[in-house]
């Protein structure tokens, strides 16, 4: 996309099916490196990620060619199997349907990065 410019920062919120509290604490910083890599494959920009052990947060800013819907659809895919795999848990790990997606100004990305 030639001539193209453009500032789209979106904080975005999804969480584990029925919000259960399962990605342990131990292994949370190993999957956000994967979720990173993810993003950052699909020539996404990941400018923050953290969460708990039922939900992640992410502030990503976000490229025009690509939608924010079909991003999070590998991101959640790609990382439940990833889980999964790794055995982490007992049963079999996914994430809920949906997600939150929130835009914010140049300006107000240090409190967003605070938050998160």
């Amino acid at each position: 996309m030639a001539n193209t410019y453009t500032q789209i920062h979106l904080h975005v919120v999804f969480a584990v099916k029925y919000r259960a509290a399962c990605i342990p604490p131990s292994h949370a910083a190993q999957l956000y490196r994967y979720i990173t890599g993810i993003i950052t494959a699909r020539g996404q920009k990941l400018l923050a990620i953290n969460g708990m052990p039922d939900h992640v947060h992410l502030l990503i800013g976000l490229r025009p060619d690509m939608a924010l819907s079909d991003l999070l659809r590998e991101v959640k895919a790609v990382s439940s199997k990833f889980i999964n795999e790794q055995g982490w848990l007992a049963g079999k790990f996914a994430w809920q349907e949906g997600f939150g997606a929130f835009s914010y100004s140049t300006s107000q990305l240090s409190s967003v990065i605070g938050y998160i």
